[in-house]
């Protein structure tokens, strides 16, 4: 839907978008950006803060996305999103506000993109709305204030989308071939959960692409190809590389990137213990330890995933069906059914995979754009058809149940959860219902401006009061609204940036006594303070979770016997053989010490210990 109105001069919108749209969706692209960046940095994940400062280091460690200075081991994710965090280190140094920096930039484009997608096929207020959403949703707010992956697939994700809706729209096959590239692309950065949008690609233009049917099957095929070649391209570069010229693969036992893909991030995350459970274990942190909750259907309504993403899935369950219904006589090439077939149907297969999966809470920012897409094509479908008894009934319908829901999703008390949320958002609910009836009664346009704005503020409040208490109790990528106080501590200490250091840097460099190397440390995870905040070598033993078998005990004691390094940072209680090597032949220097509440011991090695 567009509303009519004068053009500014000099062409500063496209001929089929009013005067007001640019300025609106600037403010939208605004406030997306203020949300995203402030405080810059100030929830940043040491983990991955860490490997970007080391792939910053040089072209070898860029590219293969060495997790330390020194590129023995890399980091357990693809590089793609981590290339543009070493960039923004290489131009502005390395501080957690240059981390941070491209996520925001991600976020605020990933706005501007949805917004295109869905005007061109359901008009500019429908753009408009979704680009809202999309801006402010609770958990696209908490992702791109953090800097993990998942920002870039994100974007990747809708800009694959947009393409989709140009080949529709044109007939131009190229942008079929565009599309695969950048879930390609997504794959480099996220790997296996960016190919969840190929049914919603492939399903759509089956049914809506121009042309005949053997013919868009293949395109289609083109397209999913094109998709697999660029997907599978870094890996294929990095087996072809000998082991003995880039890091071990982090996450593997074979030093595979295909196995850190397909089992340590993909399939081995179903019914298994996550890299975070054999953390807590290697670390002995039980929070982490913890086994996540069991798989289920219903995982993604209720607790943290709900308070997340879960506020708006009622009218979304709603706008599927009923849009659907609605264009049923439409021709088969129909944008905005078009649209609504890509839309939901990557979210019913985003909320599958996540309902089968042992998932981080942050993965669920990817179903903030179909999400808000679907918000933005009903929001416009109900004005155009607002004077049906059956939009006026089922947009009272939604009001109710949207509230409702939101209201079982807050928590009693939680971090930044404001006590007068439960009335107000129950009086604007029932504010919403009679401007829903003054309409039904008059029919006026003053009634029809009332009722949509009481019902789309009944129906944002708690998401959006969400979002605000994320930005102004400054929770991160880690968090969720409204989450418990002791939650928040724990992420705070835990992921924050950076974790202190289990001693000043200078008592460090003195027991160091002019070894190359800092020092060594068990996981990936508790050498990565010491590598962001001084861009020297700490060895990593294990990897992220410490169960990588690199470096072996024989190279661990080759090292040690040529003095790489002294100090040596350990689990009390573990079992791993490296470490009850180091224990058995090594000096304790302290009983234990503290990195962020973690209970650890210190270890002196000197060459003679290696023998």
């Amino acid at each position: 839907m567009t509303f009519p109105g004068p053009r500014l001069p000099g062409r500063t919108s496209p001929p089929d978008q009013p005067r007001w749209a640019h300025p609106a969706l600037f403010a939208i692209a605004a406030a997306a950006a203020g949300a995203y960046a402030w405080r810059l940095g100030s929830s940043t994940e040491i983990f991955y803060a860490a490997a970007d400062r080391s792939m910053s280091a040089s072209l070898h460690n860029f590219f293969f996305a060495a997790f330390d200075p020194a590129a023995t081991i890399s980091l357990d994710k693809l590089p793609g999103a981590f290339w543009f965090q070493a960039l923004s280190i290489q131009l502005f140094g390395a501080n957690t506000r240059a981390v941070a920096l491209p996520q925001v930039i991600e976020g605020v484009l990933t706005v501007l993109v949805l917004y295109r997608a869905v005007r061109r096929c359901a008009g500019t207020a429908a753009g408009l709305v979704a680009a809202g959403v999309l801006a402010v949703a609770p958990a696209t707010v908490t992702l791109d204030r953090g800097n993990v992956a998942d920002s870039l697939l994100v974007l990747l994700l809708v800009l694959a989308a947009n393409a989709l809706v140009s080949a529709l729209q044109t007939g131009k096959r190229v942008h079929l071939v565009l599309a695969g590239m950048w879930v390609g692309l997504a794959f480099q950065a996220k790997m296996l959960e960016a190919w969840a949008i190929l049914p919603a690609l492939a399903l759509t233009f089956l049914f809506a692409g121009r042309g005949g049917f053997l013919q868009r099957i293949g395109w289609t095929a083109t397209m999913l190809a094109v998709a697999v070649v660029v997907s599978l391209s870094w890996m294929a570069a990095v087996s072809l590389t000998p082991r003995t010229h880039r890091p071990y693969v982090d996450g593997t036992t074979n030093d595979s990137p295909f196995s850190q893909v397909f089992d340590y991030n993909g399939f081995g995350r179903v019914h298994q213990n996550g890299p975070n459970q054999v953390l807590g274990r290697t670390l002995g942190i039980p929070f982490l330890a913890a086994p996540p909750p069991r798989p289920s259907a219903t995982q993604l309504l209720r607790g943290a995933p709900g308070r997340d993403t879960g506020w708006l899935l009622p009218a979304t369950a709603v706008a599927i069906p009923a849009l659907l219904w609605t264009t049923r006589r439409r021709p088969r090439t129909d944008l905005q059914r078009a649209a609504v077939l890509l839309w939901g149907t990557l979210l019913v297969t985003f909320a599958l995979v996540f309902s089968v999966s042992a998932i981080n809470y942050y993965y669920l920012g990817a179903l903030s754009p179909p999400i808000a897409a679907l918000m933005g094509i009903g929001a416009s479908a109900t004005w155009a058809h607002r004077r049906a008894r059956s939009v006026q009934l089922g947009l009272a319908a939604i009001v109710v149940a949207s509230v409702t829901y939101a209201l079982l999703l807050t928590p009693a008390a939680g971090t930044g959860r404001p006590t007068w949320l439960v009335p107000a958002a129950a009086t604007l609910a029932a504010a919403a219902l009679g401007a829903i009836i003054v309409f039904a009664l008059t029919t006026r346009f003053a009634a029809a401006v009332t009722m949509a704005i009481a019902a789309g503020v009944a129906i944002t409040l708690v998401p959006l009061v969400a979002s605000t208490s994320v930005v102004t109790n400054d929770l991160g990528v880690f968090d969720t609204p409204f989450q418990p106080a002791a939650v928040t501590a724990f992420t705070r200490s835990f992921f924050g940036a950076p974790l202190r250091p289990i001693a000043t840097l200078p008592t460090i460099e003195r027991a160091r006594d002019g070894a190359p190397d800092l020092l060594a440390a068990q996981t990936s995870v508790l050498a990565a303070p010491f590598i962001f905040a001084t861009g020297q070598e700490a060895l990593p033993l294990g990897g992220y979770d410490g169960a990588a078998p690199f470096p072996s005990l024989d190279d661990l004691r080759r090292a040690i016997a040529r003095g790489q390094f002294h100090l040596v940072l350990t689990a009390p209680h573990s079992h791993d053989p490296r470490v009850q090597w180091i224990k058995a032949h090594c000096l304790p220097v302290h009983a234990t010490g503290s990195q962020s509440n973690i209970a650890l011991d210190i270890s002196y090695c000197l060459p003679t210990s290696a023998h």
